[in-house]
Formats: structure tokens, sequence, C-alpha cells
């Protein structure tokens, strides 16, 4: 595997991670520091089972750090990953400017056409 299939499939975990507004907003909590499952737990209307899995799903991503403290589980946040995909969408953002540029230019010149 090449470093550009490793670094395709982490963007994928981490788009996907993030695609759920449950974990999205289980990273915002996280900002302010590790909680257990059981507090990720409380503010949300589903089972502990369903948000352990939102959790595996951002431990995957690499989002979040899960550290075993006897019977509790405590998870921080880890943005390393969420860097990566900030650089990859940065990258892309140079093209922005260009392009709205561009459209502009074309109203203009539609506008112009079409006023008698």
């Amino acid at each position: 595997m090449t470093e550009a299939d490793t670094s395709n499939e982490r963007l994928d975990a981490v788009f996907g991670a993030l695609a759920d507004p449950t974990r999205r907003s289980i990273l915002e909590r996280l900002r302010a520091g590790s909680l257990t499952i059981s507090a990720l737990a409380e503010p949300y209307d589903v089972s502990l089972n369903a948000i352990s899995k939102h959790v595996k799903t951002l431990e995957k991503a690499g989002l979040i750090r899960r550290e075993i403290r006897g019977r509790e589980h405590a998870c921080e946040l880890d943005a390393t990953r969420m860097a990566e995909a900030s650089a990859w969408l940065d990258y892309y953002a140079e093209f922005w400017p260009a392009r709205l540029d561009a459209l502009e230019q074309h109203l203009v010149n539609k506008r112009k056409r079409d006023t008698p």
C-alpha cells in the first residue's frame, strides 16, 4: 500500500466520522477535556451502546484517544487527523477565489448582454 493510499484511507475515515452530527457533537464536547463514555452519553437520547459505537468510529478515524481507567473508558480529542483533513481542504481552497472571480465575470457579462 502506498503512502497516498494510506493518506486517502485516513481522509475517508475522518470525513466519514465527521459526517454524523452526533459524532461532531461528541468532538465538540471533548474540546473542553477528557470525558468518560457515560458522561459523553448523558445529553443524547440514545443508548450507551450507540454512543460506544460512535466513539469507536471516532477512535478508528484517529479523532479521539481512549484510555481505560479501571471500569471507566475516558476519551479525549486528538486533532491531528483533523489537521490533516484541514490541510487537504486548504489545498483546494486556493482554487475557490479564482472560480468565484470567473463566476462574477460571467454574471457581469450576462447582465450586460441581457440589459437593453
